[in-house]
């Protein structure tokens, strides 16, 4: 994969990465509207089975920069779904307590168990990005970090774990637009942090270091995709439609009755 910042943030990209039925050049607004709705019943419809069934598992894995839209995916996607079936984590920088272990200790436990759907809202892969951009740890480290995240994600998808990876791709502009809206709008500026303004200088070195992360962690089972995230219903719309497939493609199944009811009467 080569340079990310190559990539389109805000229009139909035809990367390797989308399936052929996530690019649509005559698509509107207002189709894409009315597909999410649909799709994301089917979503709603496919948890319940999935939950039934309690045999295979969904991890969801979301990346982004600072404002890239993690917050609003999540809730909009997941808009419906049974929340007995659906649990976000997210994960800030770790606390000391989490540091004295290795990087995966405070992952694992919020990895789906059978029959439900895990969302990481940032995840492991914060453990390769930040500590090569702030030169916190030494370049053998991180390699290890990239085997160790495969050896992880291979071990989940062993033990009946679908992994999705999604990058919400912005631009540059787009996130100094939506810096500037959490200044200004009373509603969002809780959402404000100056650490936020440090990330943004490193732009490039962050772009940069996605680009690695991606080679070295996209695998045939559980590729990155990379989702142009300028315009929000384009995202919510890609990201619904990768994640409708993924659970289609588990073929999940309502589980056959565990006693014979053919005799039952309610009075």
């Amino acid at each position: 994969m080569s340079d990310l910042l190559a990539f389109e943030t805000d229009s139909f990209p035809g990367l390797e990465l989308l399936s052929t039925n996530a690019r649509n050049c005559e698509l509107t607004k207002a189709d894409a509207l009315e597909e999410f709705k649909r799709l994301r019943i089917e979503i709603s419809r496919l948890q319940r089975v999935l939950y039934a069934e309690n045999q295979q598992s969904l991890l969801v894995v979301f990346q982004a920069m600072d404002a890239g839209g993690k917050d609003g995916t999540i809730r909009k996607v997941f808009q419906g779904v049974n929340p007995q079936g659906v649990h976000v984590a997210s994960f800030k920088r770790p606390t000391q307590l989490e540091l004295e272990h290795d990087f995966l200790w405070r992952i694992h436990p919020h990895t789906p168990a059978k029959g439900m759907i895990s969302v990481f809202n940032r995840s492991h892969y914060e453990d390769v990005l930040v500590p090569l951009v702030e030169s916190l740890t030494t370049r053998e480290v991180i390699e290890a970090r990239y085997e160790h995240i495969r050896s992880f994600e291979r071990m989940l998808m062993d033990h009946g774990t679908k992994v999705v990876k999604l990058f919400l791709n912005i631009s540059n502009a787009e996130q100094k637009r939506r810096l500037n809206e959490r200044l200004t709008n009373p509603d969002k500026r809780w959402k404000f942090e100056p650490q936020d303004l440090e990330k943004r200088t490193d732009w490039k070195q962050y772009m940069s270091a996605f680009a690695v992360m991606f080679e070295e962690t996209s695998t045939p089972e559980a590729p990155w995709h990379i989702i142009p995230s300028d315009d929000k219903w384009y995202r919510n719309l890609l990201v619904a439609r990768i994640i409708f497939n993924t659970l289609e493609s588990m073929s999940p199944e309502y589980p056959k009755p565990k006693y014979d009811l053919t005799n039952i009467v309610i009075e």
